[in-house]
């Protein structure tokens, strides 16, 4: 080949650099690597047959504002809390008690690591201030965020009386946590009272309220938490089309990569330029310190597959395969900052085509545009995906269809509403859905599946990445 990968690598690494450097004062922090104007570093550094994608990348000028910024803030977190208080008070809702990862950091802003240790946050009716019920480990991310109201419990399992970050080393009885937090919320005054809960009210759980919050009706409410979450609010919207500008220059990077290196990389060292290269080029434009609160919610999980792999939905073997000439090949993944942000991938075609890899092609990427511009506001998502599955059926994909046409798009990845025929939700606008109709011809040993994140508007949806779907594009010579 024209370049080494070393020389690839570095070449593109510094090139890219050099062009924010450049730019930096000239633009807010976040304008730069969040846009696709800048010449890319991968086409000027390959030398060989790859370079140019970055040139090739097509910004729709309708495309949200781009944020500067590089997570949600205190406010807009109070902001959510103020707004579900209302909503609990609209519903007869003392409180709300929350467990679920994604309803915690969504209402309080802390980003923390979810595993088998309770972490709740309680949010009572309106004027009153959140608590966090949490282990000891946590400590020092609870201790330095805007919730001051906080009780704390060792580790899992917890022994009554034992902390020993405290000195205090003893085998106490196991401690019920569940019990213990409604312990926590009789101490605040919370008992008595209409409670909504995201988590199963299973007999143990009315059991413990009943003993130690007498009255208090537990009320499975976790539906205010998901319907708030569907609609993105323009910060978020913001924040995701930030993150989709550099999702889209990293793909660029990485089909100059492909072209480049050719059949002397595997789909596993694309993979691993292609996440060092979004890296790069993300966190040097985000503003850090490491210590808690900064950087918080980047995503940069980028995938690739070639030949057999990608004809299968989800493949369950690890990818490291040889790039071939003649392989279908997809560079996927997800990009988010701060928790917004969501898929992109394009199925690529490496030449020579056939007539039906072309056709197979050709329909999925149809599909992708009819999901995008039947996804407005007032429809159903069951409408949206009929209109799909209508189109691969007509042009003689039955076979090929393995699952719905898209899942919503929220901070946690899958979220409801689905563009499924079985979801009959309406579509408002400003929600967000990933658009993967993809196609799969296992006898054969290939297939293709696009995303992108589709913003929906009073009209029709739109596509928010600026990766082109033309064969142009998707088609690689090697």
């Amino acid at each position: 080949m024209n370049s080494t990968r070393r020389e690839f690598v570095i070449g593109s690494v510094t090139a890219a650099a050099g062009v924010a450097a450049a730019a930096t004062d000239a633009a807010p922090r976040g304008a730069v690597a969040g846009g696709v104007a800048a010449a890319s570093g991968a086409a000027a550094a390959a030398g060989g047959k790859g370079g140019g994608s970055e040139a090739m990348l097509t910004r729709n000028p309708a495309h949200p504002k781009p944020a500067t910024f590089d997570r949600l803030d205190q406010a807009w977190h109070r902001g959510r809390v103020a707004l579900l208080q209302r909503r609990m008070q609209e519903e007869g809702l003392a409180g709300m008690l929350l467990s679920d990862r994604w309803n915690i950091i969504y209402y309080s802003g802390l980003w923390f690591t979810s595993t088998e240790r309770p972490f709740m946050l309680f949010i009572p009716s309106p004027g009153g201030e959140p608590t966090f019920f949490h282990p000891a480990l946590d400590r020092d991310l609870v201790g330095s965020w805007w919730i001051s109201d906080t009780e704390t419990y060792f580790d899992f399992l917890h022994g009554e009386g034992a902390f020993p970050n405290l000195g205090v080393v003893q085998m106490g009885a196991t401690v019920d946590l569940q019990r213990w937090i409604f312990k926590g919320l009789r101490k605040r005054g919370h008992g008595g009272k209409p409670l909504g809960v995201d988590f199963p009210i299973t007999p143990e759980v009315t059991a413990a309220a009943d003993e130690i919050l007498p009255g208090t009706a537990l009320r499975k409410a976790g539906a205010l938490c998901e319907k708030m979450r569907m609609v993105k609010t323009p910060e978020e919207i913001a924040l995701t089309q930030r993150s989709m500008n550099y999702f889209s220059r990293i793909h660029a990077w990485a089909r100059d990569y492909i072209l480049s290196r050719a059949t002397d990389a595997t789909d596993f060292e694309v993979q691993v330029e292609a996440t060092r290269y979004g890296a790069d080029l993300i966190l040097a434009d985000i503003k850090r310190d490491g210590r808690p609160h900064t950087a918080v919610g980047v995503q940069i999980d980028i995938g690739v597959r070639t030949g057999v792999g990608t004809a299968y939905p989800h493949p369950n073997q690890f990818h490291h395969n040889r790039i071939r000439k003649g392989d279908a090949l997809q560079v996927s993944g997800v990009v988010t900052i701060a928790g917004c942000g969501g898929e992109l991938y394009r199925g690529y075609q490496i030449e020579p085509w056939d007539a039906t890899r072309e056709k197979v092609w050709q329909v999925h990427t149809d599909c992708s545009r009819i999901q995008a511009e039947e996804s407005a506001a007032g429809v159903t998502c069951s409408y949206v995906a009929k209109r799909v599955h209508d189109h691969q059926v007509a042009q003689g994909m039955a076979k090929y269809i393995y699952h719905r046409p898209a899942h919503g798009q929220g901070w946690e990845g899958h979220q409801p509403p689905y563009i499924a025929l079985g979801d009959h939700t309406m579509l408002e606008e400003n929600m967000t859905f990933s658009n993967e109709p993809g196609l799969y011809a296992p006898d054969l040993g290939f297939g293709y599946n696009h995303s992108d994140v589709v913003l929906v508007g009073r009209e029709r949806g739109m596509q928010l990445s600026s990766v082109p779907y033309t064969k142009e594009w998707c088609t690689l010579k090697i």
